[in-house]
């Protein structure tokens, strides 16, 4: 059932839709003129609406457009007896879901409600599931260290620029590209990870740029590769110290000419990508080492950001603990444990080699192992590596 709004300056309309749709198990809330429909829309949230388009004051593409600016979403079903293709372009454009001319086909009508209806769910689906991976990959920490990175990512994010994030294993380098994506203006695009460092060198121009059929003995069919996934989007390529220096060259080409060549093929292919990198070597030393390409450095750090490890933001691991202790509590379907305050000094003693990454295999650890309290004791008993 769903709570739908009904806009329109005849009675005869009103309760007539009033009725079919009641007879369909819907809430159905009536308003006569322009005014009130949107100041009802304000007030009740409607699920759907139903507006006719000529009505004296204020019309129907009136209560569209200011429907339209209001932080509620919910699609609109113009309807109209004197509607034309012009004007129903224009209601679409306008961000209308439909357009449905008097006199009313009422079977058409409930279909397009139907249709409404379950746009209205799936955007409110897509918005929860947006919340749960938000949640999975919040940035958690109020330590000047991990300001300064939010600062940096707040102030980048928007731009196209390229950004090479270098920092140790587990501290979180592909939380900072999942988020530098989340605030851009490529949102809604693509994210693509690669891992540089788990494909083998062999494969790794084939898996960044794609192949023809027939260009090595097993690409028995044409691949996309990750860069054409994140046209439009973000790639991330993660570890990219541990690139090829064949490969390195391709990639230095596509950032010069926002062009790729897939493997076994010369037609060039325009692409439109931002491209993060994340390493946790010391590319200056890899240049020196000629294991590196110092252009494709000079490329790639436009931006650099720099994230701490755990041990330079201890002040971080009260909020941290909370954080995981719900998220993995959830996570196993059970009640948060009840951490005490000599658990949290003795996790602030540990050296966290394995930062974030480590820190959370801790804590999942102690949620699993402690009946219901943790304690001092217990990370001294189940985190502390054995000496």
């Amino acid at each position: 059932m769903a709570k739908i709004l009904v806009i329109d300056d005849q009675r005869s309309i009103r309760n007539t839709l009033k009725d079919v749709l009641e007879y369909e198990k819907h809430e159905v809330v009536t308003a006569e003129n322009g005014e009130e429909g949107v100041e009802i829309f304000e007030k009740d949230k409607p699920d759907v609406i139903l507006c006719d388009i000529k009505m004296p004051n204020m019309d129907g593409m009136e209560v569209l457009e200011k429907i339209m600016s209001i932080p509620y979403e919910a699609p609109v079903i113009m309807i109209s007896g004197h509607g034309n293709i012009d004007t129903a372009v224009e209601a679409i454009k306008k961000g209308a879901y439909d357009f449905i001319e008097k006199p009313l086909d009422l079977n058409r009508l409930l279909v397009t409600v139907r249709n409404a209806i379950e746009k209205k769910d799936l955007v409110k689906e897509t918005t929860i599931l947006k919340r749960k991976v938000s949640k999975t990959y919040d940035m958690i920490g109020e330590s000047e260290a991990i300001l300064k990175v939010k600062g940096m990512i707040d102030k980048v994010a928007p731009t196209d620029a390229r950004v090479l994030i270098t920092g140790g294993n587990g501290t979180g380098k592909e939380l900072v590209a999942r988020w530098l994506h989340e605030k851009s203006n490529r949102a809604d695009g693509p994210f693509i990870e690669v891992n540089c460092a788990a494909i083998p060198s062999e494969l790794i121009e084939s898996e960044l740029f794609g192949h023809e059929k027939g260009a090595f003995t097993s690409a028995h069919k044409q691949r996309k590769g990750k860069f054409e996934q994140a046209n439009g989007g973000t790639i991330f390529l993660d570890e990219i110290g541990d690139m090829s220096l064949a490969a390195q060259a391709k990639v230095l080409r596509a950032l010069q000419e926002n062009v790729i060549s897939r493997v076994g093929s010369d037609k060039e292919i325009k692409v439109d990508v931002r491209v993060l990198a994340a390493t946790n070597k010391n590319l200056q030393e890899e240049i020196i080492k000629k294991s590196f390409r110092e252009d494709l450095y000079h490329r790639l750090s436009v931006i650099l950001i720099n994230v701490p490890p755990l041990k330079e933001r201890k002040e971080d691991i009260p909020l941290l603990t909370k954080h995981f202790n719900e998220l993995i509590s959830t996570e196993l379907g059970i009640p948060p444990k009840e951490i005490d305050e000599s658990a949290i000094e003795a996790l602030k003693e540990i050296g966290w080699s394995g930062n974030i990454r480590e820190f959370r295999n801790v804590i999942e650890r102690l949620i699993i192992l402690c009946p219901t309290k943790i304690t001092g004791e217990d990370v001294d008993l189940y985190a502390k590596p054995i000496a």
